[in-house]
């Protein structure tokens, strides 16, 4: 009798090895490898706050990829900078957007003030560098000016949403926008006989998704916490005690 009991729990532990390391095979890694990847910070972040921190350093990873392909269709900017290369030029306008710090050739503006003056034919600087910066200023100031996200933080999810429609606004003024030689300020997009190149709006797409999916996120945790707080209020009951 004791044998078989002890066979049985043997197949039954084996059983439950087995189901755990399959279900650990199905997802790529098990939770402990998954742990031990992660940053000991992560462990103050609800999982909404880790969706904003990743949808932050995504965008502007995005903006910065728009960067590079602006310089590389806009040559004549690059010279403006005053650099010798693109990589140098994009390494300080990324420096200025995360440690929030003023460009010099936009005279201390930022985000919309920035956006305004980067896009206007009175602007004569280095224009990629400058639109860049103002969408990426923009994007830190909607999300309460921080890069990373905690349970202590509050972020507006009406700003967010401004956000994601300040960049199809931007987006439009990238394609339109004229000098007075009826030339684009900036060459992005392009559709002739040659091909089509639309990469820009691509790119721009994504970041507004991200914000758009962020701000619905944001929208129901505030919902919940608001739903929960009346269920609590609504189910209160008094519990025995005997």
């Amino acid at each position: 009798m004791t044998a078989l009991f002890t066979k049985n729990c043997w197949l039954l532990v084996g059983l439950s090895m087995c189901l755990f390391t399959g279900c650990s095979q199905q997802q790529g890694s098990d939770i402990f490898t998954q742990m031990r990847e992660g940053r000991p910070q992560e462990f103050l972040q609800t999982s909404v706050d880790r969706m904003a921190t990743l949808a932050m350093r995504d965008n502007l990873d995005s903006l910065y990829v728009l960067m590079s392909k602006l310089y590389l269709r806009n040559p004549e900017e690059l010279k403006k900078s005053g650099f010798l290369d693109a990589r140098t030029a994009s390494k300080q306008v990324r420096m200025a957007i995360e440690q929030q710090e003023p460009l010099p050739t936009l005279g201390g503006k930022k985000d919309l003030a920035a956006l305004r003056f980067a896009m206007s034919p009175e602007f004569l600087g280095d224009r990629v560098g400058a639109f860049i910066y103002a969408i990426g200023s923009m994007l830190v100031t909607a999300h309460g000016n921080r890069l990373e996200f905690y349970m202590t933080d509050a972020i507006n999810p009406v700003f967010v949403s401004n956000a994601a429609r300040n960049i199809e606004i931007a987006t439009w003024i990238l394609s339109q926008r004229q000098n007075k030689e009826g030339q684009p300020l900036l060459f992005s997009n392009e559709i002739s006989e040659e091909g089509s190149n639309l990469s820009f709006a691509v790119e721009f797409g994504k970041i507004v998704a991200r914000l758009d999916l962020l701000t619905q996120m944001l929208d129901e945790r505030y919902r919940r916490i608001g739903l929960n707080y009346a269920q609590s209020l609504l189910f209160l009951n008094f519990l025995p005690v005997q």
